[in-house]
């Protein structure tokens, strides 16, 4: 029965487009004041997606609040109210850091996504209010009253879970959008080496995957066409100083290695070893494993021939 309840509130989230109005609207004052702070330049802008990280720092983040406050409510119970307003204020901590994050992940998703995700930002809120103020209320002795806001947030952070939860797994928000098969493990033809123009990304299908050729300082790179963050296509970006940036919403790649230099995309692009013959340019996926046991079934799978 829960789960219906949650999942029909679910879909009223994601079909109410009363939504869109307040987030177009949050949209635009998070962009300007992240250009104003120099947040979309630089090294600050990969920091609150986790390119440092390899995955989206947000997600993390939010284990401090939710496991503090879980903390804060056992201690709670067990009297032991000093340590219950510690918990609280680590909690605060994490959930104002989990907001920035959330925020900056925020304003790269679209329609019912970017819906739900105003949703779950706004309990979040509201859980971050009310717990701000059990922890004031804790500090002028009023224990009472603290614990009474944090029994009101509780529920919220919850619910909001279970929303951050539906856009991970059902909106793939944060999750790789490329083909992580092995496919083609052997060199494929897939494009005339005089269709290739110097400094123009150009798609092409190789084994079931479209990739996009770059021919740069007289190398030829192929990665995978779709961006990890959303899928976005490469071929129809623009490259710079030895990297490729996407369409949509601005994520870099770095074309020798495929790796992300900025986010939105935390997860590097799938990279093809390339070569010609004959006239004809060949890739074929590079290997992601170099150090697995011999004759282990991930080599055989593995096993590239010329």
């Amino acid at each position: 029965m829960a789960h219906r309840a949650l999942d029909r509130m679910l879909d009223a989230i994601e079909g109410d487009g009363r939504l869109d109005r307040p987030g177009h609207r949050l949209e635009q004052g998070l962009a300007f004041t992240e250009n104003l702070l120099g947040v979309t330049r630089g090294r600050a802008r990969g920091l609150l997606h986790g390119v440092w990280l390899g995955h989206p720092v947000h997600p993390f983040l939010t284990d401090v609040p939710i496991g503090s406050w879980t903390m804060a409510l056992v201690l709670d119970l067990t009297g032991q109210k000093r340590a219950a307003r510690t918990a609280v204020g680590v909690g605060l901590a994490g959930a104002l850091a989990a907001a920035v994050t959330g925020l900056h992940d925020w304003q790269y998703t679209h329609d019912n996504a970017r819906r739900v995700g105003l949703v779950h930002g706004t309990l979040n809120a509201l859980a971050l209010g009310l717990y701000g103020w059990s922890w004031w209320q804790r500090g002028r002795e009023r224990h009472l009253r603290g614990l009474l806001a944090a029994l009101l947030g509780y529920p919220l952070i919850m619910v909001s879970g279970y929303l951050g939860g539906a856009l991970t797994y059902n909106h793939r928000i944060g999750v790789d959008q490329t083909d992580r098969r092995l496919e083609p493990r052997r060199f494929t033809r897939v494009l005339a080496e005089r269709d290739l123009t110097d400094g123009r990304p150009h798609r092409a299908r190789a084994g079931g995957v479209d990739v996009v050729l770059v021919r740069s300082d007289g190398r030829i790179h192929a990665l995978e066409d779709a961006c990890p963050h959303l899928g976005g296509p490469l071929s129809q970006g623009w490259l710079r100083d030895g990297s490729i940036t996407c369409p949509w919403h601005g994520s870099a790649f770095e074309l020798h290695s495929g790796e992300s230099l900025n986010g939105p995309a935390v997860a590097a692009a799938p990279c093809f070893q390339t070569r010609v013959r004959d006239g004809w340019i060949e890739v074929r996926r590079a290997p992601t494993v170099v150090g697995a046991p011999p004759g282990s079934t991930l080599v055989h799978q593995q096993e590239v021939r010329p």
